[in-house]
């Protein structure tokens, strides 16, 4: 007799099992819950990062909602204290519900008469924050229709199947990215940016405090907007933790010090064509986090440089310029255009990528080639004057003629002459092949081969290629693509001898007039400026141990820039850009 009770109650309980089974065939988790879902990824934001974490540019998703997914590994514990502490020190071991809160807040309400604390669990406030019906960015956690029973039965059993199906770490790391902060910010790492300017992983116990205070009412607690209100927030969370023991005296009274102040939401760029090329990236990888090589401080002085400069071009001028670090090819800074917000200058167009004349920055290849095929050594006597190339005759920049000159003064002052010389006895074919397996591709005209124009910049290139050209005189002949990502591949590839690129380096270390940029200048570093017909495009090149550096400066839709050409324009921001590097990294090589 005794067995039946028992059957029962494994009847009873069988039953509840199943028709739990069954609710949650029924209704399923929403997508959101899901990480990796391939359903949420139209609503995703995409944040853009540089190599240390730090945002170059965020987009929001088609929600209109601002966010930058993060691990719970990558958020101050500071902030999980907080959290935890202020919302649910029970998380770590309830189901999803808490019967002990449920009471309380119901024997509040008894008492008051009107609800006093609302008995939610985090996972409660997950399963609210993933709620159809609290689609509405402008949210907050103590509306969104959950005064009803009927949703506050909905949450708690959602709650229940958060738990069923995911992890502690899973769900907190859900409220991490979902909670509403304030406008269209969500999400802590979106907050700590956009309110304190910094990753939530470097918060102060005071940061902390008042993110974790923020979603109880983000529009109304908003720091940029309601300071006081914000502050008297972080205060309470503050002390709950106090008296609770999370936190001693000592830290709150020191958090209680710091003042509450957050500019208004803006958006903050840096390397905003280059975030924009990597945005597409992510998009075709399906990645709401695009990291990238770029070096945000350096990043920041290099942007500083151009505009700096850009005050004293004409109107319609832009300015590109980019980094490479000759160890691994890692792009490292990258400035498609000098003002962003700028559109008398077209700076929507990315320059780094804009296919244009070289001019003579192509001459340094040329010369490590011929002393690789024994057509010269670098003392090697060259003509200089008038000739004629089968109809072709080119002139020099300055209109006149030296005679005869050696392999390095034709390098260093750019003489046309020799180099088309040179060029005949090498072939055009077999500098544009070389050039072309470097990962310099030269385009000619439609339906043109490659010709003596070459080397005066009869082709076309890339400001990119031509950098991971130069990188060759740095690393002994090998030169590298640049890299936007860690992922991308390192290929080294044969440009020169060692022995070609050392003298190459060498005479371009060496050269310029007396007052050109370098020429008194302690820091070594081998250069060279390119000026493209009917002032065009103004280039200059640099190379130092470390670094191989390009600029380019003229109108992105090709019209004359007259009276800027390489050596007045282009080789001077090259120095102020080698000064913002810091003297580190242009020391001399020993």
């Amino acid at each position: 007799m005794r067995r039946a009770p028992r059957r029962r109650a494994w009847c009873v309980l069988a039953v509840l099992v199943l028709a739990l089974l069954g609710l949650d065939r029924l209704f399923p988790l929403p997508a959101a819950a899901w990480p990796d879902s391939p359903a949420r990824r139209p609503l995703e934001a995409v944040a853009v990062l540089a190599e240390d974490g730090t945002p170059l540019r965020y987009w929001p998703g088609a929600d209109g909602a601002m966010r930058h997914r993060v691990t719970l590994e990558q958020v101050s514990p500071l902030y999980v204290e907080a959290l935890l502490g202020y919302e649910d020190r029970a998380f770590w071991w309830h189901p999803g519900i808490n019967p002990a809160a449920l009471l309380r807040a119901a024997w509040q309400w008894l008492r008051a008469g009107q609800v006093v604390s609302g008995g939610s669990t985090l996972t409660m406030q997950v399963a609210r924050l993933l709620d159809a019906e609290c689609a509405d960015r402008q949210r907050n956690l103590q509306t969104c229709a959950t005064r009803s029973v009927g949703a506050k039965v909905r949450q708690m059993l959602r709650a229940l199947q958060l738990e069923w199906h995911l992890g502690k770490r899973e769900i907190l790391t859900l409220y991490l990215n979902e909670a509403p902060m304030g406008g269209m910010v969500e999400g802590v790492e979106m907050a700590a940016q956009s309110y304190l300017g910094k990753s939530a992983r470097y918060l102060s116990h005071a940061e902390a405090a008042l993110l974790a205070a923020l979603p109880q009412s983000p529009s109304r607690l908003r720091p940029d907007r309601h300071p006081a209100l914000a502050q008297l927030a972080r205060d309470k969370v503050l002390d709950r933790l106090m008296s609770q023991g999370a936190w001693n005296a000592a830290q709150v009274q020191d958090a209680k010090l710091e003042r509450v102040f957050a500019p208004p939401l803006r958006s903050r760029v840096l390397a905003p064509l280059l975030a924009e090329r990597l945005r597409q990236r992510g998009l075709k990888a399906g990645q709401a986090v695009v990291p990238s090589l770029l070096d945000a401080g350096l990043q920041q002085r290099l942007e500083q440089v151009l505009l700096d400069r850009l005050n004293t071009l004409p109107e319609q001028v832009s300015i590109a310029a980019l980094v490479v670090d000759n160890s691994d090819g890692a792009v490292r800074a990258y400035a498609g255009s000098a003002d962003f917000s700028d559109m008398k200058r077209a700076a929507h167009v990315d320059m780094v990528r804009g296919l244009r004349s070289p001019g003579s920055t192509l001459k340094p290849f040329l010369y490590a080639m011929a002393l690789d095929q024994g057509l010269v050594h670098s003392e090697s006597l060259l003509v200089d004057a008038p000739q004629n190339f089968g109809g072709y005759a080119p002139g020099n920049f300055q209109a006149d003629f030296s005679g005869p000159v050696s392999v390095s003064e034709a390098l260093q002052r750019s003489l046309n002459v020799p180099a088309v010389d040179l060029l005949e006895r090498l072939g055009p074919e077999r500098f544009a092949a070389q050039l072309r397996g470097a990962g310099l591709r030269l385009r000619m005209p439609a339906n043109a081969t490659p010709n003596l124009s070459l080397i005066l910049g009869g082709g076309s290139t890339r400001l990119e290629e031509l950098v991971g050209a130069y990188t060759a005189l740095a690393r002994g002949g090998e030169a590298l693509l640049p890299r936007l990502q860690a992922e991308d591949p390192m290929r080294p590839t044969r440009l020169m001898s060692e022995g070609a690129a050392f003298i190459v380096r060498e005479i371009l270390e060496n050269g310029g007039r007396p007052g050109a940029p370098f020429r008194e200048s302690e820091a070594r570093i081998a250069w060279k400026t390119g000026t493209s017909f009917g002032f065009r495009d103004a280039w200059a090149l640099g190379v130092t141990d470390r670094y191989t550096l390009g600029v380019w400066m003229g109108r992105p839709d090709g019209t004359p820039n007259p009276g800027h050409f390489g050596a007045n324009s282009a080789a001077p921001l090259l120095r102020d850009l080698a000064a913002a590097l810091g003297p580190q990294q242009l020391a001399p090589r020993r």
